[in-house]
């Protein structure tokens, strides 16, 4: 095999499921842009719902893009849509712009569905008509599984004031954790979550979206790399959705080639399960 065909292989890698020799005890299944379904002891999560049907909303203001978001459908039927809300047992959600929590997430859930969220956003549900509420200030328990609640910076400077709090979780269980990192850029909060909770697998919120001015708001292909450095298998998602991601899968994966980093980070396409 040459130089050039074994690249290929290598890139090809990094977007299919691990093996069974190297799968955690969670399983995670990307459905679009930040939107997760994650199942650890028979207790499912879903996680920044966005069920928007492609174009159904305007596009983020103030960037280079100006198509209309979701800019690609949901991988899945109205039929099996349904069903994972039936099924999932608790909704997660990091913080509450639209591209993480819309208005059709709104309606089609289940509002006495059990809601995890940041306590900054606590009220704001409620007021959706949502019944089952959980701020997590720190920890929380649900099923025997204990979700811990990070921080990050979702931008810089005034950007990042303009943005409001976001969170991050950490789910633990039967030993092993999983980090979902949220809408953060590479910061001292992240940081300090991968050495305290030492995550077997962490996902990040990749994408490099930003505006007209300003620096990114969410993890730069860079600051993916930066993840990738520390013990924990990392899953890129929040890509190729909205208009101000700059950082597309494409791109992320050039750039992990170019650093011959390929085999350190999954890049699910929708749908697929890791």
């Amino acid at each position: 095999m040459n130089r050039r065909a074994f690249s290929k292989t290598l890139l090809s890698l990094s977007a299919l499921p691990l093996t069974s020799a190297t799968r955690t005890k969670f399983s995670i299944r990307l459905l679009r842009h930040a939107t997760l379904v994650v199942n650890i002891r028979n207790t499912s999560f879903l996680v920044d719902p966005m069920l928007s049907p492609k174009d159904a909303m305007d596009p983020v203001g103030n960037a280079e893009s100006k198509s209309r978001i979701p800019m690609v459908d949901l991988p899945v039927s109205n039929d099996e849509l349904s069903k994972i809300l039936g099924d999932v047992d608790a909704i997660l959600v990091t913080h509450t712009h639209r591209d993480h929590w819309d208005d059709v997430a709104q309606k089609m859930i289940n509002k006495a569905k059990p809601v995890f969220c940041q306590p900054a956003d606590l009220e704001k549900i409620k007021g959706q008509g949502f019944t089952d509420v959980h701020a997590i200030e720190d920890t929380a328990s649900f099923k025997g599984i204990t979700i811990h609640r990070t921080g990050g910076q979702h931008g810089t400077g005034e950007i990042g004031q303009r943005m409001g709090t976001v969170s991050g979780f950490v789910l633990e269980a039967a030993g092993e954790s999983l980090y979902i990192a949220g809408d953060t850029i590479w910061c001292a909060e992240v940081e300090e979550a991968l050495n305290k909770f030492k995550p077997q697998t962490t996902v990040v919120n990749a994408g490099g979206a930003q505006f007209l001015t300003g620096d990114p708001i969410t993890m730069s292909a860079a600051d993916v790399l930066k993840v990738s450095t520390f013990k924990t298998r990392v899953v890129a998602v929040h890509m190729d959705t909205v208009n101000h991601c700059k950082v597309t899968r494409e791109v992320l994966r050039n750039y992990l080639q170019e650093k011959d980093k390929t085999g350190l980070v999954f890049i699910p396409a929708d749908g697929s399960k890791v």
